[in-house]
């Protein structure tokens, strides 16, 4: 049991450190809008972030499956196909000559994922509290 509990706590850490990667990515997205900064400098800045943060919600997804928490495993699922998807497409980077064509694509899926996260940090929140005052 408190094993649980200390991965539903690390799954809330993970969860907020890619919450504030999706509003990074958001703002350098609305950036690129306004013309503050350059579609080069855009991209050369969100690649060196796009795989860790793809590994990083994998790696979370695969610790609950492997510790038997099957609907936090259920909700995570989707979106580690999506991004297996993306990758296996080669379509995971960003590409400086094409930004401004597929910018939309591009932030409704940041938009889309920063509620997905966000849903799942209060989900694991909550895990975390209800198996920690079992616990307790």
């Amino acid at each position: 049991m408190p094993g649980e509990a200390l991965l539903f706590l690390f799954g809330t850490i993970m969860a907020a450190a890619l919450l504030f990667m999706m509003v990074f990515f958001t703002i350098m997205f609305s950036d690129l809008e306004c013309d503050y900064i350059n579609p080069i400098d855009l991209c050369n800045k969100l690649n060196q972030f796009v795989l860790p943060e793809m590994l990083a919600h994998a790696f979370l997804g695969f610790a609950f499956f492997i510790n038997g928490s099957w609907i936090a495993f259920a909700i995570n699922a989707p979106l580690v196909a999506f991004n297996v998807q993306k990758i296996s497409n080669n379509r995971h980077m960003y590409d400086a000559t094409e930004i401004f064509r597929t910018l939309g694509q591009h932030k409704k899926e940041c938009f889309i994922k920063l509620g997905f996260y966000l849903i799942c940090f209060f989900y694991y929140l909550y895990r975390y509290d209800k198996l920690h005052k079992a616990i307790i």
